[in-house]
């Protein structure tokens, strides 16, 4: 580690050194040491970008096992890779206010790369509360070759922003949700609270602003937040929200299927904003809620083109055998892209473009169901009168079934002494 350190100058301080602890089992540290010795590693920009690839499945592994607490340095992978297909970050500034464990930027610049870009057009700016996870960050920047500026160390953005005189082209961000403690009190005067003071027991509108205030003037947002902030209207976020909505900043909301995140289970949503939108007055909202397969019995993700490593479980067909729009992170990028084109027509139950006014009407609430309503359900063919007297005869069969349980429930109390 010490090696790495010498040859690595901003690595230094940051690599652990305590492997000889006495229990650390060394024989099986010795097998680890031994795979990586027997993988050939490959400089910085190959296609076969073993270690980079091996050191994001151990985030993803890690933030699995950890629940909580994995949520901290870890945003699924499937949804940065939607953040970061929607911004499309050719050329510019990337910056993340709270970047983990850096995945937003090692996702740009895969973007950047799999679109045959130059990754020297772009360059990465961030900031990292807690010192285990600002150190994983430098990790995987430094294993995939990019270089990145996340401050002298780690710091609070809020109290210390790192980068406060810097405006940036892109800002991708999955801040803490509804984050109770965040300092209001000693920034009240903050030049950041452009649409007002957010309120002391929520961070949402506090980051929001964040964000906003370093746009550069042909500047992107990509933001995760929980679904609260679309709607909520205490502590002046309704005002803050409308405020926003009005400066014709918001460009698209997508709201998110459950069970993506490993941390959390409240429902999530992504912000879009753009200083340069090409359909003034207007809002592309898309509910996203039915999409998704799961991994597992507890996780969720979205289908992508770019991953090959499982099945389309909701297709039953492999990833090789399904068209790249078919997959629902290009669906949700390619909306958006015919959204800015003008070509998009609205689709029940999954998008609509809104303007302002019809935004004004329903109080500055976005939360994208109120907008594209319920799709339409295919009609079967069955008369209403046959569905129903088929549902009550299969009703009254179970209302019997559930009679002659409770009999039987009562004769066996009574054999052992009880009756009821």
């Amino acid at each position: 580690m010490e090696a790495i350190e010498k040859e690595n100058p901003r690595l230094k301080n940051i690599l652990p050194k305590n492997y000889a602890r006495e229990e650390i089992d060394k024989i099986r540290l010795g097998e680890v040491i031994d795979v990586f010795n027997n993988v050939q590693m490959y400089a910085h920009g190959a296609e076969m970008d073993i270690f980079g690839r091996v050191y994001e499945y151990c985030l993803g592994q890690f933030a699995s096992e950890m629940k909580q607490k994995g949520g901290e340095f870890y945003t699924p992978s499937c949804i940065v890779r939607t953040l970061v297909e929607v911004l499309q970050p050719f050329n510019g500034r990337v910056y993340d206010g709270a970047c983990g464990s850096a995945g937003m930027f090692v996702q740009s610049a895969k973007f950047v790369e799999h679109h045959s870009g130059d990754l020297h057009n772009i360059s990465v700016f961030g900031q990292e509360f807690n010192a285990n996870t600002w150190k994983m960050a430098q990790m995987n920047l430094a294993i995939r070759g990019i270089d990145g500026d996340l401050g002298p160390s780690w710091g609070d953005t809020f109290g210390s922003d790192y980068h406060a005189d810097k405006k940036f082209d892109y800002c991708l961000m999955n801040p803490p949700f509804n984050q109770s403690d965040w300092g209001a009190e000693r920034l009240a005067e903050d030049v950041r609270w452009k649409y007002g003071l957010p309120p002391a027991n929520n961070a949402n509108f506090a980051w929001i602003q964040h964000m906003i205030h370093h746009m550069s003037p042909k500047g992107k947002i990509g933001l995760v937040l929980a679904n609260g902030s679309l709607s909520s209207q205490s502590g002046g976020e309704g005002d803050i929200r409308q405020k926003i909505v009005e400066d014709d900043l918001v460009e698209g909301i997508v709201a998110l299927p459950g069970q993506l995140f490993f941390s959390v289970q409240i429902p999530v949503c992504l912000w879009f904003f753009n200083k340069k939108k090409k359909q003034n007055g207007k809002v592309l909202f898309i509910d996203a809620r039915n999409m998704g397969y799961m991994v597992d019995r507890t996780h969720k993700e979205l289908s992508d083109a770019e991953c090959r490593y499982d099945f389309i479980k909701k297709q039953d067909k492999p990833w090789k055998d399904v068209a790249a729009e078919e997959c629902d992170v290009q669906k949700i990028a390619a909306t958006f892209r015919a959204f800015e084109e003008g070509t998009l027509e609205d689709q029940k139950g999954f998008c609509a473009v809104v303007d302002l006014k019809e935004i004004e009407k329903q109080d500055f609430i976005l939360t994208p169901g109120r907008y594209v309503g319920i799709a339409d359900t295919e009609d079967d063919g069955v008369p209403f009168a046959e569905k129903m007297a088929t549902a009550t005869a299969e009703l009254s069969q179970l209302l019997s079934k559930g009679h002659d349980l409770e009999a039987e429930i009562r004769k066996q109390l009574k054999s052992i002494g009880w009756e009821i």
